[in-house]
């Protein structure tokens, strides 16, 4: 099942909650099958690299792993915090997507 998200890439979120709570990041992907999005310095760990090809360094790299959905929230830049998004129709059919708090259409 394909679960239904506000968020897309590129937007900026904030962690409400685990280990990495109150700390803000872009999105860099979003996996709508597991319900899952790959945030930019958050929920860093490290990651062992044998050399596959002649000339490629091994060594151990710095990787984000993806994060529950439902532990981030869009951070808007009026209201300072974390907040729910809505989707407004437009009468030509579009759909924008705006704050609950302020109304500012993002």
């Amino acid at each position: 099942m394909v679960a239904k998200m506000k968020l897309k890439k590129g937007d900026m979120v904030i962690v409400n909650s685990g280990s990495e709570k109150g700390k803000k990041g872009e999105i860099l992907k979003v996996d709508r099958k597991n319900a899952k999005v790959i945030v930019k310095g958050i929920n860093v760990r490290t990651k062992h690299v044998k050399a596959r090809k002649q000339g490629q360094e091994s060594g151990i790299v710095k990787i984000e792993s993806p994060i529950t959905i439902s532990k981030v929230n869009y951070y808007c830049e009026k209201c300072g915090k974390g907040v729910k998004l809505g989707i407004k129709v437009e009468e030509d059919g579009t759909k924008t997507r705006f704050c609950k708090k302020c109304n500012e259409i993002k």
